[in-house]
């Protein structure tokens, strides 16, 4: 027989001691190290299932805790990031080379918020990647952890493989027979071995490879937080030049807040609010005449008008000066984006944590979202009401009014004209403690949305852009 074959017969020998290991693993005192090491797991051996501790719940409640993890980390950047000094100078150069009338700046207004929103959407995107890439190290490590008996006695019969040389084969008959029993019972041992030590290897390589993914998406969610704090800059900025081209006289603002504040104190209900705003408030009344006007002239309007006014809303430029709603809030369905960057936790007919169906739609943001307005409207009531907290009511035309709760800042005014997009608003650290959202088991700002029309709330639901922003995830 060949030399290499006697060889590899008898390199069986120190391993055969690994039988006794796999079958006394129970029992070993635990060791050190690999299952310790930060490192990522793959697919594992049947003995050894890599997943979630415990029932679906179970790793539902492991994967919020990774979330609630993930999102103080990343608030915790977030303060620790700032705008250089040279980078905050550009973005002031920038607004003061726009031109300054008042439609340029509220379509910069609306542009610098539509690129907030995307920078919070994709924020929010790589917090659940990071959270989810966190759970499957936490369950290849712990599979390692579970199997660290084991994995230790497969590399120490590895090591000594590696350090012991096959002994001469031919000295005696005893040798020769050594080595025949050896490779009888190595027989038995490679398979278990060679399967365990392949599982290892592909846990390791799959955990460094996780760290990895993690790693970069944490570089990639740094520079996403502070281009979404040089947006917010320079937001504030466009805010402040904005606000400098509508002022209206100090006095009449403070009269028409104190009689605003005195129906909202008054007000029974919601839709006794809206109505009362709109008969009692002058600016209010004027405005939404203006509106109701302009809404009749474009009803008068000759075929060919019509036909140039159907051109103008497909190329989706509206008049940049109009002071009512470029087009019926009813022909706007599945055109409207949400009004903050989100996930949906509660919709139309869901249990409202009091026993009743939801007349409007709740979204998780991040903290400090932006919130823009979702169609045209006049602003008919921005302020505090009541357990709803922060408001914004918009009468949108056709009979329609959005309102919108659980903001932590307000900033546009009453009998103001908004545009779709332009920002109102922005959320806040945590969620708001107010009667929209009772019984969400999440500290993430939320916002309640609800359409009403004629006075009654309507499900918001056909108006919302299809797009994948559904119930992305659940954190209640």
């Amino acid at each position: 027989m060949k030399r290499s074959t006697w060889i590899g017969l008898t390199a069986a020998l120190p391993a055969t001691a690994a039988v006794f290991a796999f079958s006394a693993a129970a029992v070993l005192p635990p060791t050190a190290s690999i299952a310790q090491e930060d490192v990522v797991g793959s697919e594992q051996p049947e003995t050894a299932p890599v997943s979630a501790p415990g029932t679906p719940d179970a790793a539902s409640v492991e994967l919020q805790q990774k979330r609630d993890e993930t999102r103080n980390e990343l608030e915790e950047l977030t303060r620790s990031i700032d705008i250089s000094s040279e980078k905050a100078r550009l973005i002031e150069e920038n607004i003061a080379a726009l031109e300054k009338s008042t439609a340029s700046l509220r379509q910069a207004l609306i542009d610098s918020a539509s690129r907030r929103k995307e920078l919070e959407a994709q924020i929010l995107a790589s917090e659940e990647k990071i959270a989810q890439l966190g759970v499957r190290q936490d369950a290849i490590k712990k599979s390692l952890h579970d199997r660290r008996a084991i994995l230790a006695e497969v590399l120490a019969a590895l090591q000594r493989m590696g350090r012991s040389p096959p002994p001469a084969l031919l000295v005696t008959p005893e040798d020769a027979l050594g080595s025949v029993r050896s490779a009888i019972l190595l027989g038995a041992v490679v398979p278990g071995m060679r399967k365990q030590a392949t599982a290892l290897v592909n846990d390791l390589g799959a955990l460094a490879s996780l760290q990895k993914d993690a790693t970069t998406e944490k570089t990639r969610v740094s520079e996403t937080i502070t281009a979404s704090l040089e947006e917010d800059k320079r937001m504030q900025l466009l805010m402040a030049e904005n606000d400098k081209q509508s002022q209206t006289g100090a006095a009449d603002l403070a009269a028409e807040q104190q009689r605003t504040d005195e129906l909202a104190s008054r007000a029974e209900s919601l839709s006794s609010l809206i109505e009362s705003l709109e008969n009692d408030i002058t600016s209010i009344r004027d405005a939404a005449e203006r509106a109701r006007l302009e809404e009749e002239r474009q009803k008068q309007l000759s075929a060919e008008e019509r036909e140039k006014a159907r051109q103008l809303a497909e190329s989706g430029v509206p008049d940049k000066n109009r002071i009512a709603p470029a087009y019926p809030f009813s022909s706007l369905k599945q055109k409207l984006e949400l009004p903050v960057a989100g996930d949906i936790l509660r919709s139309w007919d869901d249990p409202d944590g009091t026993g009743h169906p939801a007349r409007g739609m709740t979204v998780a943001s991040g903290p400090k979202a932006v919130v823009t307005a979702p169609a045209d409207g006049l602003v008919v009531f921005a302020g505090a009401f009541r357990s709803y907290g922060q408001m914004v009511i918009l009468n949108a035309g056709d009979g329609y009014h959005v309102v919108m709760t659980g903001m932590n800042t307000v900033n546009v005014r009453q009998g103001k004209f908004v545009f779709a997009g332009e920002p109102i608003a922005l959320m806040g650290e945590k969620r708001v403690a107010s009667a929209t959202a009772l019984a969400l088991e999440t500290d993430r700002p939320t916002l309640y949305i609800e359409f009403r029309k004629d006075g009654s709330p309507v499900d918001s639901a056909p108006w919302w852009v299809k797009k994948d922003t559904g119930r992305a995830r659940n954190d209640s």
